[in-house]
């Protein structure tokens, strides 16, 4: 475009008003790019800590049971077997309910847990008040299921990112402009442009924090599955 262009487009003022054009644009793309930025930040961390207060709520769940006394024993093993399952198939909306054979989609799982628990016969005040609260914490992880499957497509808003992508080319649009083409230049454009588009896609990653390259680590549960179970 800069070589088909008449030479007094590109004269000193025209340059001036280009510069001060894109300089608008790029402060609106950086200011567009923090908030993007601080979205997947937020959604990161939210993923995070969900993560680690689901693997908490198991293993309190699973002590509980366990001091109520061996009757917990089928409810306990099923716990067990939902967890495996989570990490095999990933903490995900898309695969949560999956069915895979005669395995049970997961909350099938949890609510027979929950069944499992209501049908109990306490014999004194303490195992009722153990029953209530299994019953209690069971409930909330089958809450966190539910808020999973709930958000699982929220993300970066799309419209917002395009905007974004429009406002970037533009700015290198007018790089291209004033400066002469020669490889030196060609290869910086190149390699800055890769280095936000690089940026660009880490920011929308993180957005989707249980899939892609920055994903939240699935830890908490491998630990707490190495708890589950013992007396």
């Amino acid at each position: 475009m800069r070589a088909r262009l008449p030479d007094h487009h590109l004269n000193p003022e025209s340059k001036d008003v280009i510069r001060l054009a894109t300089a608008v644009v790029g402060t609106l793309s950086a200011l567009a790019l923090g908030l993007l930025i601080a979205s997947a930040k937020s959604s990161y961390d939210n993923a995070e800590a969900e993560m680690r207060t689901a693997a908490a709520r198991v293993l309190l769940l699973d002590r509980v049971m366990a001091h109520y006394g061996p009757e917990t024993g089928h409810a306990r093993q099923l716990l067990r077997e939902l967890i495996e399952k989570r990490l095999s198939r990933g903490w995900t909306a898309e695969t949560t309910d999956e069915t895979a054979g005669k395995a049970l989609p997961e909350y099938q799982d949890i609510e027979a847990v929950q069944d499992n628990l209501r049908a109990l016969s306490p014999r004194d005040a303490a195992q009722h008040s153990l029953q209530a609260r299994a019953l209690e914490v069971s409930g909330m992880v089958a809450e966190t299921h539910w808020l999973l499957v709930e958000s699982g497509s929220e993300g970066l808003p799309w419209a917002f990112l395009a905007v974004l992508v429009c406002w970037l080319s533009l700015l290198f649009a007018t790089f291209g402009l004033q400066a002469p083409p020669n490889p030196t230049v060609l290869s910086i454009l190149f390699v800055c442009a890769l280095s936000v588009a690089g940026a660009v896609f880490l920011v929308t990653d993180m957005a989707n924090p249980y899939i892609g390259l920055v994903r939240v680590s699935d830890t908490p549960l491998q630990s707490a599955i190495e708890r589950l179970g013992k007396p």
